[in-house]
């Protein structure tokens, strides 16, 4: 009878234990799951990465400056297209109503993706609110926006990002800091909103109230997102203090994101980027221009339009050839920078038929030849006569504008570095005949360039 009894309570004593044991397992299960171990924070090299490799995107200006198109009461208005509101003196009740006419059915976000893609861009950024205040998202700050204020009622930006998670293209917003349409930003110094002298004594409340909310709404609704594109910082009331403030409270919402210098005071993208401590941001903007060396040491990213204008005008038919812009992209990448190439869609929400040509036209040239652009780094042999010079170690891309009459294409490097040269657009790499001396090298070509733009030919180096 003790011996059962003994048994008994063994048992017990053991079941007891076993249950106390899973619930310390279960216990330290959820633990685990609800506090899970924080993450390593990335670098900015590991940041940067992607937008590096990148080189290439797309620059979308669209909101309801499209549907005046550049015409005010009949009469054109000088300057770009997006700045009506300003450079019209069009009061905000009176401009609030293009919203009543903002009817985009055209608008097909697979379509405006593909078109991006096939050009070879990697990411797009869309004005998610311009300096007009209006709003291509849902917004619940504000009912100034594409659900509440228009007769479409369809989220662009979601939509948006549907199609670039469907292609892999990196979804970016462009925000203004500026906002025309506020009563506690800008919209009081009507007729001249861009008044630079002026200050609102209400700003800091549309800080914390509107823009920092807004911004929030934009990370956590839209998937991942690539880029913050900051303007509109050049007014008085935005300061650096404030500029470092946003870039902190973004990275805290969002750790990877990337923002542009335009968060701080960097205006043009060349001011300060060497001095990291003093300005916030992660790259450097410089607009409708390139630098004639770069920016060494710094991000950098050029912007440009396709014509004069960043938001639509009807009249304005001032296009940049193929030509030009594909061998902006690679003079570009020859000084290690990305190219924002912009677009402006009709208020019908379509691409103009002459910014569809340009793009298909630079696709077919990408299509052969985007390795010497992606992912690769700055000339390390200047800017020949001929043309431009991208590398990725010791590999040179070698991009002929002019192709050489006499079949030869001197190089200034010395003989004995090259290993190999051959056309890009050569399926079979047949290998090109070099020959160099002390400070050039010299490659024999065919009698025809390949490309009448941009011929590439990759040059494999022994000591790079």
């Amino acid at each position: 009878m003790r011996q059962k009894q003994g048994r008994h309570w063994i048992v017990i004593a053991v079941t007891a234990l076993a249950a106390l044991l899973g619930l310390l397992a279960m216990s330290c299960s959820q633990n685990r799951q609800t506090n899970p171990a924080p993450k390593k924070e990335l670098t900015k090299d590991q940041r940067m990465d992607w937008w590096r490799d990148a080189r290439f995107g797309m620059f979308i200006h669209w909101g309801l400056y499209a549907v005046p198109a550049g015409t005010y009461n009949g009469k054109r208005v000088d300057g770009i297209g997006e700045w009506i509101m300003n450079n019209g003196k069009i009061p905000v009740k009176e401009y609030e109503k293009y919203a009543e006419q903002f009817d985009p059915v055209g608008f097909n976000a697979d379509q405006w993706v593909r078109m991006a893609k096939y050009a070879g861009m990697k990411y797009i950024v869309i004005t998610s609110k311009h300096h007009d205040g209006f709003c291509l998202w849902d917004s619940k700050v504000t009912k100034y926006d594409i659900m509440d204020a228009t007769p479409f009622k369809r989220d662009i930006l979601k939509e948006l990002s549907v199609a670039c998670k469907k292609h892999g293209v990196k979804l970016c917003f462009y925000h203004s800091i500026m906002d025309w349409h506020h009563p506690d930003a800008q919209a009081p110094f009507y007729p001249n909103y861009n008044d630079t002298s002026q200050s609102n004594p209400n700003f800091d409340r549309y800080v914390e109230t509107y823009l920092k909310p807004q911004i929030a709404e934009l990370l956590a609704n839209y998937g991942p997102i690539g880029v913050l594109w900051f303007d509109g910082e050049w007014i008085k009331d935005w300061t650096e203090p404030k500029g470092k403030d946003m870039y902190a409270y973004i990275r805290g919402l969002r750790p990877s994101i990337l923002i542009n210098n335009r968060v701080g005071k960097g205006r043009k993208g060349m001011e300060g980027l060497s001095k990291s401590d003093e300005y916030a941001g992660d790259f450097g903007t410089p607009e409708q221009q390139i630098p004639p060396t770069g920016l060494p040491g710094v991000d950098w990213e050029t912007c440009m339009t396709i014509n004069d204008t960043w938001g639509y005008k009807s009249y304005d038919e001032n296009w940049k050839s193929t030509e030009e812009l594909v061998r902006n992209l690679a003079d570009i990448a020859s000084k290690g920078g990305n190219f924002l190439l912009n677009v402006g869609p009709t208020p019908e929400g379509l691409f103009p038929r002459p910014i569809e040509r340009r793009l298909e036209e630079i696709g077919k040239w990408m299509a052969v030849n985007s390795e010497s652009i992606y992912g690769t780094t700055a000339s390390p042999i200047g800017k020949p006569e001929w043309g431009r010079c991208t590398a990725r170690g010791n590999t040179l891309y070698l991009h002929v504008f002019q192709w050489p009459a006499d079949g030869k294409l001197d190089v200034p490097l010395a003989g004995g570095q090259a290993a190999k040269a051959y056309l890009l657009a050569d399926k079979k790499h047949a290998a090109l005949p070099v020959s160099g001396g002390q400070d050039k090298l010299t490659i024999s070509v065919p009698n025809a360039a390949p490309d009448s733009i941009d011929s590439v030919i990759v040059l494999v180096t022994n000591n790079r």
